[in-house]
């Protein structure tokens, strides 16, 4: 039995609510309403994707950058509010990205 299933049988009445401005925070991460910037770019010769525009607190969006890591099997860092990826994953960044209630937007090519 897992914690959300022993809160329940704790709290039966309880009802999750929206925030305050209408984004909803699902598994643990902010979602947002302006969309997530994908772009591609290269540096010293590599492909590189980069992530802009992601809004919500800096332990959410370590949180988000260390599953896309992971799930892409790919190295990466952050620097500021963006999000670098080695290789260009674009499409398939968009599509866990979407699976997780973002919206996305892809810049260039």
């Amino acid at each position: 039995m897992d914690l959300k299933e022993q809160l329940k049988n704790l709290f039966p009445d309880h009802q999750n609510i929206d925030n305050e401005d209408g984004a909803i925070k699902e598994e643990g991460i902010w979602l947002q309403d302006d969309p997530i910037i994908c772009k591609y770019e290269k540096r010293k010769g590599k492909p590189i994707t980069i992530l802009e525009g992601y809004n919500g607190a800096e332990s959410d969006f370590k949180k988000l950058a260390k599953e896309l890591k992971t799930k892409l099997s790919v190295g990466g860092s952050i620097k500021g509010e963006t999000i670098i990826l080695q290789g260009d994953y674009r499409d398939r960044i968009m599509e866990i990205l979407k699976d997780k209630g973002f919206k996305v937007k892809r810049v260039g090519g």
